[in-house]
């Protein structure tokens, strides 16, 4: 049988949560890359990979991809292609007819934004990433500085 504290060091070291900062703030980082990729669906099955692949701690990976959520997501597609747009122009939008739509219609018509959309999105996830791991890495150190002034307070008195 395992024992509760063997348990405990199995957690902790699946969790990496005694990695050092900057390696739990990399951790972030690549989370946020992945949040920005245009891989939608595939987000957290990219995030659960890189973790595993790397041997990253899967919490700050899986936080860093869920910055992309129901919430952002809007904001994130709309800037990605502001910015792809402003790099790689492609002239003016396409006016689609809907009455006769078809996916070859569709791909003939939007065809020309991929490379805009892929280098807006390759862009701010650089910008976001390089951001969140500044952020991430003064937020461990805050927080293991913290731990580390409140810890004599956590320990119970001894028993008489």
């Amino acid at each position: 049988m395992i024992s509760y504290t063997t348990l405990k060091e199995k957690f902790r070291h699946v969790l990496h949560l005694g990695d050092p900062p900057r390696r739990t703030a990399l951790a972030f980082a690549v989370g946020t890359f992945i949040a920005f990729t245009p891989t939608y669906g595939l987000h957290t099955l990219t995030a659960l990979f890189c973790a595993w692949a790397f041997r990253l701690n899967l919490v700050a990976v899986l936080a860093g991809a869920f910055t992309n959520n129901p919430w952002t997501i809007v904001p994130i597609i709309g800037s990605s292609i502001w910015v792809g747009l402003l790099l790689a122009p492609v002239g003016q939008p396409p006016n689609i007819d809907w009455s006769n739509f078809t996916f070859q219609m569709l791909w003939d018509q939007l065809g020309p934004f991929v490379v805009p959309f892929v280098l807006g999105h390759t862009i701010l996830g650089i910008v976001a990433s390089v951001t969140g791991y500044v952020l991430a890495y003064q937020a461990v150190l805050r927080f293991r500085a913290h731990q580390a002034r409140t810890k004599h307070l956590a320990t119970p008195p001894p028993s008489c």
